[in-house]
């Protein structure tokens, strides 16, 4: 990776006249690199070369395309340590971790290679006299990925991965945060013989964002990140009359039965709580203690929270990295500096804690707070840190209302050892991802990621919902039948 991140328009790196952003390194908070944001000149030559690019690539078969798609997954195969150090380098998260995102990613591709079985339509005979009626599926041209920095080669490759294979172009517009993964999506793409123009990446702030959702080339436009950011892409897109869906923020619950292994209740909640310093939509921030497990509880996760090793993500033995930046560091340190003004109680706070040898690193240790009231700011806000709040309940019914009553509905857990409560708990929890004994109920890519209330803005998923939404459909009547003839004016039923 040069010292310059640069777009990549064309089938090839470009570097934009427009300013500069530093690249850190979270680990010690050194600029690596530098990311090349879009002016203007460059903007048009990438909506340009995806509007080049699209109707020869609509126009392929979807089994060469998924020939391609096929390279590409070997390829990412064959990288895959070196996209993890490259994730680890910019975003922070351990190499093992990194290594563990780009697995899923792989998926996403794997998913889409099936092209030719998932984008068939559907057709019925005899629908009126003489008529058959059928439905095909068509892409809808360059369509626009905005993805956030906890995942800049995941996230991409969910989208990416299936907008490509229905037909579409694809523009990428990542975290300026940690860019270069990208880039190095768009180098492996060519390689894997993908045409120039197909995927492109630029780079930019807010600006250039809404720059391309006003754009007329573009047709679609998916995102993830924070809810009020989501909100404001997913009306902009839709006041410009584009196909839009936009995934937001979390705060995912995990209930504890009384009936449950209190050890393997904390062992999950420790991993998908503090796990990636706590940067993952689907990460556990809120375990609710049903009946009489609070107390022990909050000394089994106490004392694995003490004993989590923080460092560089490449070291073998640091078991979560940095935070992504230091406005991240000094807002989580925030919230659990305020937690007992409402009446928390702060029981292992390492979110101060410095790295020898790092001091500059953005870390933040973990963080354990019990009796937490849902009235708090620490209870409703996303803290997307190694934070865990406890709340205790008398009963599911209770457990089952705090999920029901907040904003966020992105994941939701239950670790219990009755089917009975499983299965209550499957039904009525209000989230769109739930997971019985499972902490991250991420499900594999030939379901959906999809969340509720806002977590989510528009009607459509991620993974194997996304055929919908990347592509329209067409439906056709036909009679091939010369001896219908005379003029009817009426408008009959078949």
């Amino acid at each position: 990776m040069s010292s310059t991140i640069p777009h990549w328009i064309n089938g090839q790196a470009h570097v934009s006249a427009g300013e500069q952003l530093p690249v850190l390194n979270p680990a010690t908070g050194d600029p690596i690199a530098s990311v090349s944001l879009a002016d203007a000149d460059t903007l048009k030559q990438a909506l340009a070369s995806a509007s080049a690019a699209f109707p020869a690539w609509r126009d392929l078969p979807a089994a060469r395309r998924a020939q391609v798609l096929y390279n590409f997954r070997n390829l990412l195969r064959e990288h895959q340590d070196e996209l993890a150090a490259l994730i680890s380098a910019q975003h922070g998260k351990t190499v093992d971790d990194a290594r563990g995102e780009v697995a899923r990613g792989l998926d996403s591709v794997e998913l889409a290679c099936g092209v030719p079985a998932l984008l068939k339509g559907e057709t019925s005979e005899q629908t009126g006299r003489g008529i058959d009626t059928f439905s095909i599926r068509h892409p809808l041209g360059v369509t626009l990925g905005i993805t956030p920095f906890n995942f800049p080669v995941m996230i991409p490759l969910i989208m990416a991965s299936v907008a490509i294979a229905c037909g579409n172009t694809f523009i990428l517009k990542p975290s300026e945060q940690d860019p270069g993964p990208a880039i190095r999506l768009g180098e492996l793409f060519k390689q894997a013989g993908l045409p120039d123009g197909v995927f492109t990446v630029l780079h930019g702030r807010q600006e250039t964002v809404e720059a391309l959702i006003d754009a007329p080339e573009v047709t679609a436009v998916s995102f993830v990140g924070s809810t009020a950011v989501g909100h404001s892409v997913y009306k902009r897109a839709a006041e410009a009359g584009k196909r839009a869906q936009a995934f937001g923020g979390a705060k995912n619950h995990l209930v504890v039965m009384p009936d449950a292994p209190i050890d393997v209740a904390a062992d999950a909640i420790a991993s998908a709580g503090f796990g990636a310093a706590g940067q993952r939509c689907m990460a556990v921030s809120v375990a609710v203690a049903v009946g009489g497990v609070g107390d022990e509880l909050v000394a089994a996760l106490a004392e694995r929270a003490r004993t989590v090793v923080i460092g560089p993500g490449n070291d073998p033995k640091s078991e979560i990295g940095p935070v992504v930046s230091a406005a991240a560091q000094q807002r989580i340190r925030g919230i659990v500096a305020t937690a007992e003004n409402s009446g928390a109680t702060v029981v292992v706070d390492r979110t101060g804690e410095q790295v020898p040898g790092f001091e500059n690193g953005f870390y933040v240790g973990p963080a354990l707070v019990d009796h937490v009231e849902k009235s708090s700011a620490i209870y409703r806000t996303e803290v997307f840190g190694p934070v865990v709040c406890v709340v205790r309940v008398d009963t599911l019914d209770e457990a089952l209302a705090l999920i029901r009553d907040h904003q966020y509905g992105n994941g939701a857990s239950i670790f219990t050892a009755s089917g009975g409560a499983a299965r209550r708990f499957q039904r009525e929890a209000s989230a769109g991802m739930v997971g019985v004994n499972v902490p991250i109920p991420v499900p594999v890519a030939t379901y959906a990621v999809a969340g509720w209330k806002s977590s989510v803005f528009g009607d459509t998923g991620l993974n194997n919902d996304s055929w919908r939404f990347y592509t329209q459909p067409k439906y056709i009547t036909t009679r091939w039948d010369e001896s219908v003839t005379g003029v009817d004016f009426g408008f009959r039923p078949n």
